[in-house]
């Protein structure tokens, strides 16, 4: 059997259906290239009967994303069809993908048709689109609810009316993983002609078993998996495309199967989605989740430390982050706690690593994370001295709609005070040129991210960014209830890293 799986994606189309997503033209067609990128086997573009947007999307995508099979979706009837064939004419590969209802409930509730009616409109719908495309992929809705013996017999009719794709949706996320596999089984060995198309799944995540259930069918010889980038979608989603893939690619060894994505692109993929739709990615989250490579547990800190397979199975580098991060909280380790300390340039003899590390642990009750500038404290008070170069005396900002937004910064640099003024696109922009002028360091920002961190009016707003400078990378943060302070305080953090790193030996790792 065939070992590529083919990655179908449907962010555009079923995952644009999660209420609050919704993406004009410009920002669907930017998702689209992105995914090229990723190297997605296909991507649904959209439904294009449905309305003149998604029509004019499914068009402008199709003309320009030359390089992936380009996807239109539309019921088993005449008008949908013609629509996205319309969508699709500038496409160097397309495809039409039409379905029907096929469980009783919704033949009966939905479609108020019988059983033999659903089959002649399913083969009449892959016959007419047959005269547009040369793939037509078919999708019995609602399929994992659908009798079984119907199901056999309106794939096999459908494959002789030319479907070369035959998809399995779990429409609403019903299946469970074995009796899923079961089903796919039963589909492969009992449709006499299933060998001439493509077995592809489409499962919802409403039990949370979306991806799990997509594993299996590659097991039971599936091989097409419809996704969605961070497993939008419909109530609670599809199956996460990164999920499924790097679960393929990091078991190898079980499932013995490879795709064409480059894994490298997923990150920023999921990070421009996250970023277009202004859904926020769970900490949680697995691949892309800001604690997907993060470790507090003191016995995991260890164990990373002493060798990163302990505790880590796949590398950050490989869905394109850059570091594995390692959070002090309360759960926190002597090992983690030195090896922190020694990134930031901090030398302690024994008997004050242990005075601060008592001091640490104090403070770790009181907080969730405990963050650098916090650590240059406490060593400061350990050894009597501000251990921190840069520190923020004074900022005012000008700004408004009809000024020229400008930053005046006082930074005091050991025991000298300096002074600044600059203008930006904006104030966090004017801030941040602003100290570049005092500190005359070369830098680069690379992220910015604001965070409240407590609820209300008066939150108090968590920033954090990372800076490149020679050619290294430095995380800073900093909290205030004024998000512009908290931004002046977070770059300066990253700079009295840059600064203490600098000096120190042996301290090739920035975050």
């Amino acid at each position: 059997m065939n070992n590529r799986i083919y990655i179908f994606d449907t962010t555009l189309r079923d995952g644009e259906q999660s209420p609050g997503a919704s993406m004009t033209t410009e920002q669907k067609f930017e998702i689209a290239v992105q995914l090229e990128q990723l190297g997605v086997d296909a991507i649904e573009a959209g439904f294009p009967v449905s309305s003149p947007h998604q029509f004019s999307a499914c068009k402008k995508i199709a003309a320009e994303v030359r390089n992936t099979t380009i996807t239109a979706l539309a019921r088993s009837v005449e008008p949908d069809i013609n629509a996205a064939a319309e969508a699709l004419k500038p496409a160097a590969h397309p495809r039409i993908h039409t379905f029907i209802a096929s469980s009783p409930i919704h033949m009966e509730y939905k479609l108020k048709m019988k059983s033999d009616d659903v089959l002649e409109q399913a083969v009449k719908g892959v016959t007419y689109a047959r005269k547009f495309v040369p793939e037509v992929e078919f999708s019995p809705e609602d399929a994992t609810r659908s009798d079984l013996a119907f199901l056999i017999r309106l794939i096999e009719k459908v494959i002789d009316a030319g479907a070369t794709i035959i998809n399995i949706p779990d429409t609403v996320g019903y299946a469970v993983p074995d009796e899923f596999g079961a089903f796919i089984t039963a589909i492969r060995e009992g449709v006499p002609n299933m060998d001439k198309a493509l077995l592809s799944v489409h499962c919802h995540n409403d039990l949370g078993l979306g991806v799990a259930n997509s594993l299996t069918a590659v097991r039971r010889g599936a091989r097409q998996i419809e996704c969605t980038i961070n497993g939008i979608g419909e109530r609670a989603g599809n199956a996460a495309l990164e999920e499924i893939v790097m679960a393929l690619e990091v078991r190898k060894d079980s499932f013995g199967c490879t795709t064409a994505i480059n894994t490298k692109q997923i990150y920023n993929t999921s990070r421009l989605l996250s970023n277009i739709i202004a859904f926020p990615i769970a900490r949680n989250k697995p691949i892309v989740g800001d604690n997907a490579f993060a470790h507090e547990s003191g016995i995991h800190q260890d164990g990373m430390l002493k060798h990163r397979e302990t505790y880590e199975i796949m590398r950050p580098d490989q869905v394109g982050r850059e570091f594995s991060h390692i959070v002090l909280g309360r759960h926190s380790g002597m090992h983690g706690f030195q090896k922190r300390l020694s990134e930031l340039g901090i030398r302690l003899t024994d008997a004050e690593k242990k005075n601060a590390f008592d001091r640490f642990l104090e403070l770790a009750d009181r907080k969730k994370e405990v963050f650098d500038e916090d650590l240059l404290v406490i060593s400061g008070e350990v050894l009597g001295r501000q251990t921190a170069t840069y520190n923020l005396e004074y900022f005012n900002i000008l700004s408004g709609n009809v000024s020229v937004p400008t930053a005046t910064i006082r930074l005091k640099i050991n025991d000298e005070t300096r002074e600044e003024a600059a203008t930006g696109d904006g104030p966090v922009d004017a801030i941040f040129r602003a100290i570049d002028r005092v500190t005359e360091i070369p830098t680069t920002l690379l992220e910015y991210n604001v965070l409240a961190v407590t609820p209300g009016k008066q939150a108090l707003g968590e920033v954090s960014v990372i800076l490149r400078i020679h050619d290294a990378t430095y995380l800073g943060k900093g909290s205030s209830t004024d998000i512009l302070e908290a931004s002046a305080r977070a770059y300066v953090n990253a700079l009295n890293r840059y600064k203490l790193t600098e000096t120190s030996a042996g301290c090739p790792e920035s975050l």
